[in-house]
């Protein structure tokens, strides 16, 4: 099949989905938020519960320890929506507003379906279920299951679209960038989508998706963004020595540095598995660096070696 036959739609039709497949997600949990306030407001619900941190196994710091660890996972997406700034209007101005937007909308509804699923259902029932908030349905009524069945489906399968369009993306602009295998930028003749990088990346998700439980896979992924959110960190406090062009948004020096601390801290968190399984990752990440540093310097040697054009030479006029 010829690449200019395959279906790969590009970033609007791919946006217009999340965007459908994300107020989906948000109805379903405003509509937890809804039915856990009913329980709360009709006396079925234990508000004494919410002072109560910690579990059998984790005192109250080792409790909201790992749910910070589990908290990374659950903002998978904001770090790389800046792959798509560049498909906005003055990003400068707009994506600061969209990313910080985002990130209240979302860390809104996460504390408050923390808060109803907590007092109507005891922390040792939702810890054992496979479906937490389904706990919350039952415990309420009325509504049925299957509803929030098909609600998760969705929001599975935007998490997959947003990863497919996020890691293409990155792979595209490295690749040319000169970091990752030219045949990576490549792209549609019409509508310009980077079809191979699509195809490479849905293939290496598939196949990472083949390899353990959806549990591992996710304490792997924290893990791999802890290494990215320290060296994101690191490169703002280091980037912050310089000018820079005006009108970037500038954040006070002491975020990445407590940034920095947090990731450093919470790296400590992460079982031996999980690191044994994310360093081979790493290692490769590594070694392909070095492969493209190595050819960078060949390049660079290249070009000082070239002989330059004397005055009056036709390379010169």
């Amino acid at each position: 099949m010829a690449p200019h036959d395959c279906h790969i739609r590009g970033i609007k039709e791919s946006l217009g989905a999340n965007v459908a497949a994300a107020l989906v997600e948000l109805g379903g949990l405003v509509l937890i938020i809804g039915l856990g306030g009913w329980v709360i407001l009709r006396g079925d619900a234990d508000l004494d519960r919410l002072t109560q941190v910690g579990t059998a196994d984790h005192g109250a710091i080792g409790a909201v320890l790992a749910g910070a660890v589990l908290a990374y996972y659950s903002f998978v997406g904001f770090e790389t929506s800046v792959n798509l700034a560049e498909e906005v209007k003055n990003p400068r101005r707009s994506y600061p507003i969209a990313l910080f937007g985002a990130l209240l909308t979302a860390g809104t509804a996460y504390v408050l379906i923390g808060v109803v699923a907590s007092a109507c259902v005891p922390a040792e029932e939702l810890s054992r279920s496979s479906g937490p908030l389904l706990e919350v349905v039952r415990v309420a009524g009325a509504i049925p299951e299957w509803l929030f069945s098909v609600i998760a489906l969705v929001a599975v399968a935007n998490g997959a679209l947003l990863t497919g369009i996020m890691s293409s993306r990155l792979a595209y602009g490295m690749a040319n960038d000169g970091l990752l295998p030219p045949v990576l930028g490549r792209i549609l003749p019409g509508r310009r989508t980077p079809w191979v990088a699509i195809l490479t990346t849905s293939t290496l998700s598939l196949i990472l998706a083949l390899t353990g439980e959806v549990d591992s896979l996710a304490a792997t992924l924290v893990l791999l963004l802890l290494f990215v959110f320290t060296g994101v960190n690191a490169a703002v406090l280091v980037l912050r020595r310089e000018a820079g062009e005006p009108g970037h948004f500038r954040i006070p020096t002491v975020v990445p540095w407590l940034g920095l601390a947090s990731c450093l801290f919470l790296f400590t968190r992460i079982d031996g598995e999980v690191w044994l399984r994310g360093l081979v990752l790493v290692a490769l990440g590594a070694a392909l660096s070095v492969v493209n540093a190595a050819r960078a310097c060949r390049a660079s040697a290249a070009v000082s070696e070239r002989p330059q054009p004397t005055p009056g030479s036709p390379a010169d006029r």
